[in-house]
């Protein structure tokens, strides 16, 4: 397992949707939130952390530990012990996940990395402590009364002394190389006592120095996707090829831009990502599997997690009507917004360019999951298309509408007008329902931004 969660960083984040628009969006979008508060659900968890870690094997003289450690938080530091309660939920689960020949790499930075490792520690295992690889990298440097902060930790645990290790190698200094007649004689490292000797002046092939923990490397122009928190592919190959052999299983449960699946099928691993984000996970489809990898959805790779039809989407409502709200708006290929009209009218925005402005375009969206949909609520949204700064207006219904009620609807959507672009006339009031957006159905809009096709939160191969 490798992961890269949230540094428990304070920002949000939006800067991977610049490269599919050629301009930043608004503000109210993000693309995952790195933003931390002990909320009503977060204490929730934390009251239930003793029993979850007793379910894991965690010793009691730990587990009150803990207790005593997340009271102290709750007063001094509120928002960091909200940022470990998610962490620890998470590791606990990912502890039970792990083959005996398995490791877990964590991907964090100073900020934390004391803490969660006092965490691992707990949930692993003291002695299964085996790294803290200091990742060193490059950037424009900041001004601040300090050195520049300029490295990330990633913190190494086995499941058990059984872990497989496949020994890496630094090349060899120049200095080391000496010449002697065209010849090269080399000091040469036995990869299982560690001892160094002279080899003979044959230019036999040395394996080099084992790899040390401190790693400087860089992304490639090539590799760049403009992910906020994109590593570099060298990384996540040396972490796989060290711990894993072909053809077995890497799982990446934060995979964002997909660097870790990359590498994984690369070496010869099979793969599981999970994200949170689906525009992230469109591109990883793209660009990672598809334009990089040479894969193709459905015979190399599948994708699943969200509805695929109506009586899914139905139980997504009953389960968790936010979570349905943020799927419908992501399968238009819109982008759900944070800030919300007085009356909470907007679910989402979709984006679109107009020629000739340099700002993008927005139309409003809302979603109604519920049997019950009424002319008030098209009038309601009319409302907001009035107020807010767009020019559209999409309502997302659950079930295609009656013919006399799909009638009314239009009638009123139809009193809104028609914007027109290059002489193509567009409704500025539009209404889909779930099965026509599953049958593959958009809004009608000018070249909508992210417009990719639809797709999942989680990606497996194999």
């Amino acid at each position: 397992i490798y992961l890269d969660p949230p540094f428990n960083s304070n920002r949000a984040y939006n800067a991977i949707y610049q490269d599919e628009t050629g301009r930043p969006l608004p503000d109210q979008i993000e693309a995952f939130c790195d933003m931390w508060a002990l909320d009503e659900e977060r204490e929730r968890c934390i009251r239930h952390m003793p029993v979850l870690m007793r379910e894991a094997g965690i010793a009691d003289e730990t587990v009150e530990f803990w207790r005593l450690w997340m009271n102290a938080l709750r007063g001094s530091q509120p928002r960091l012990l909200a940022y470990l309660s998610y962490m620890v939920q998470r590791l606990v689960v990912m502890k039970g996940l792990l083959r005996p020949t398995g490791s877990i790499y964590l991907h964090c930075d100073p900020t934390a990395s004391h803490y969660i490792k006092v965490m691992m520690d707990s949930i692993f295992g003291h002695a299964n402590f085996r790294n803290e690889i200091i990742w060193s990298y490059r950037r424009w440097p900041a001004k601040q009364p300090n050195f520049q902060r300029m490295h990330d930790v990633i913190l190494r645990y086995s499941a058990s002394e059984h872990a497989t290790w496949n020994q890496l190698y630094e090349p060899l200094a120049e200095s080391t190389l000496k010449a002697d007649g065209g010849k090269k004689i080399l000091n040469v490292i036995d990869p299982n006592t560690g001892k160094r000797t002279r080899g003979k002046k044959t230019g036999e092939a040395s394996p080099g120095a084992p790899l040390r923990d401190v790693w400087d490397l860089s992304i490639t122009a090539k590799e760049r996707l403009n992910y906020p928190t994109q590593k570099p592919l060298t990384l996540l190959k040396r972490i796989i090829e060290a711990s894993s052999n072909p053809g077995e299983v890497v799982f990446d449960p934060f995979c964002g831009c997909a660097t870790t699946l990359e590498a994984a099928q690369v070496l010869n691993r099979k793969w599981i990502g999970v994200d949170i984000a689906i525009h992230a996970i469109k591109r990883v489809v793209k660009k990672r599997l598809g334009e990089r990898c040479r894969l193709v959805e459905g015979q190399d790779f599948t994708i699943s997690g969200v509805p695929r039809n109506l009586e899914g989407a139905k139980d997504l409502w009953e389960r968790d009507k936010y979570h349905f709200q943020k799927w419908a708006v992501e399968q238009v290929d819109g982008f759900v917004t944070t800030k919300k009209t007085a009356d909470g009218g907007i679910d989402g925005r979709l984006y679109f360019g107009l020629p000739g402005e340099k700002a993008l375009q927005s139309m409003v969206l809302e979603v109604k999951g519920g049997a019950n949909v009424t002319i008030a609520d098209l009038r309601a949204l009319r409302g907001v298309l009035e107020r807010e700064e767009a020019v559209m207006a999409g309502l997302i219904v659950m079930e295609p509408l009656p013919s006399r009620k799909a009638a009314n609807f239009a009638q009123f959507a139809g009193e809104a007008g028609d914007m027109e672009v290059l002489g193509k006339a567009y409704a500025r009031m539009q209404i889909l329902s779930v099965p026509e957006i599953l049958s593959g159905k958009c809004f009608d809009t000018p070249g909508a931004v992210g417009r990719k096709g639809q797709v999942n939160l989680a990606l497996a191969q194999g």
